[in-house]
């Protein structure tokens, strides 16, 4: 969207009145409005309270530039009435445009997708057949080193766990055959060491 430049309408005035009672009176906007059928006879007006203007439509350009000439800065019940040529702004097209397709499906909610939009596939995972083969061939109590140590970072290497057949201590897992459970170990906590000397 661009602006175009501004154009006076010839046929059309706007008058700035400084009287708040003008719009609120009927006898006062006759008076008004007499002012301007004397240069023609078919003068429409609209009444801006809020502005404090009066759009004055006229059906010859020349009958609106004359009544400007001899109106403009006048004296109306003791204030100045000051008319201008009313501007008409035109902002890019005079039609509105729908948004561009390309955009389209973005919107919320959205509307049907453009023409040739497909959903796309998921990918198919990748296996990483190297490290299944390595895992594999992983017994009890063997080690895999997957990262080699270099002399500034230490290697990474996986332990297995060998299979440890004692038993934790439970009569019940015994007589029924199953394999007993592991005994948990706790973990010793840190003997602790105070940060500031008091």
């Amino acid at each position: 969207m661009h602006l175009k430049t501004l154009k006076c309408n010839p046929f059309c005035l706007i008058a700035s009145l400084e009287d708040p009672d003008m719009f609120n009176r009927p006898e006062q906007r006759a008076s008004f409005e007499d002012l301007f059928h004397a240069f023609d006879r078919n003068v429409t007006f609209q009444y801006f309270k809020s502005f404090r203007r009066v759009r004055i439509n006229f059906t010859n350009a020349l009958a609106a530039a004359e009544a400007r000439a001899k109106l403009h800065k006048s004296d109306f019940n003791g204030r100045e009435v000051r008319l201008y040529f009313a501007q008409s702004v035109h902002i890019g097209s005079p039609h509105l445009e729908p948004p561009k397709p390309d955009k389209q499906f973005l919107l919320s909610p959205p509307p049907s997708p453009p023409v040739g939009w497909e959903q796309s596939k998921d990918a198919k995972p990748v296996i990483n057949y190297d490290l299944l083969c390595a895992i594999a061939r992983l017994g009890p109590g063997e080690k895999y080193e997957l990262q080699p140590g270099t002399p500034t970072t230490p290697s990474v290497v996986v332990h297995v766990c060998e299979n440890n057949q004692e038993s934790s201590g439970n009569k019940e897992d015994m007589d029924e055959g199953r394999s007993p459970r592991p005994k948990i170990i706790q973990t010793r906590r840190p003997e602790f060491t105070p940060s500031v000397m008091q």
